[in-house]
């Protein structure tokens, strides 16, 4: 069994409560043998922390997610940095633009951003970026930003346009490919992930979201990335085995601070 590392999920979510011991040992006994859990608020922090440090396979990453802006104060640069110093948060994020559900908050959102772009640049731990309806936008920060100082990015949950696809790749980010893949309407999607260099493709659950076929329409959780690594492996002519492998050197390669810990 190829081992499998799912870069993106949420197991602080109340939907893990009652059974996180069992999500994980699903995902374990299917092969994955890391996952990265996202902290979007800070008042999950210390949820998010006991679980990274309960569970040898799990790290996290901090953020302020763009839909928390309006409830939520934005976190600092600095306080992005201090958090930055606990061994097991390998990244920053997840933050970004989200046009589709609040257009009301762009400033906020964008400030947001570029302060989670320079805790990027300070520390050297990756960004992990939420996009949608915003790919403009988000094209000319990301593209801004790298001009005045290099930083390492993950497009979490890739499912934005050809030219956004082909922004990011040009800065040497990565996409991420989400249980989205899986579905029967996504053909655009996965012509899209065709044309990435394989070197440049994580894959992820987003649990408890975007359940991949067969799965769709129930809870997600970290054991069915294995799914979206098939319809992977079919996108680019791979033996699943060899794209497995290949997803997970990615990851380590991005997480420099997760591979130090293998």
């Amino acid at each position: 069994m190829s081992l499998l590392v799912d870069s993106h999920c949420h197991l602080d979510f109340p939907d893990f409560d009652d059974d996180i011991d069992e999500v994980i040992k699903r995902a374990k006994e299917r092969g994955v043998s890391q996952m990265l859990t996202i902290c979007t608020k800070l008042a999950s922090l210390s949820k998010v922390i006991k679980i990274s440090e309960t569970h040898p396979e799990v790290f996290f990453a901090v953020g302020g997610h763009p839909l928390n802006i309006s409830t939520d104060e934005i976190i600092s640069t600095e306080k992005l940095v201090e958090l930055s110093e606990h061994p097991k948060m390998i990244g920053i994020g997840e933050s970004g633009l989200d046009y589709h559900y609040s257009k009301q908050n762009t400033t906020q959102q964008k400030n947001s951003l570029r302060a989670h772009i320079l805790a990027c640049q300070i520390t050297g731990l990756p960004l992990i970026i939420h996009s949608r309806a915003a790919d403009n936008d988000m094209a000319e920060i990301l593209h801004s930003e790298y001009q005045k100082c290099t930083y390492k990015c993950v497009m979490h949950c890739f499912s934005s346009s050809q030219s956004l696809a082909e922004t990011a790749v040009n800065l040497g980010f990565y996409l991420s490919m989400s249980g989205i893949v899986t579905f029967s309407k996504s053909d655009e999607l996965r012509k899209i992930f065709a044309s990435v260099p394989i070197e440049k493709v994580l894959v992820e659950t987003d649990s408890p979201y975007l359940a991949p076929v067969p799965y769709r329409g129930k809870r997600n959780e970290p054991a069915y990335v294995v799914e979206t690594s098939k319809i992977g492996a079919k996108i680019f002519d791979m033996d699943i085995k060899s794209f497995q492998e290949q997803t997970s050197q990615n990851f380590y390669t991005l997480f420099k601070k997760a591979s130090s810990q293998k």
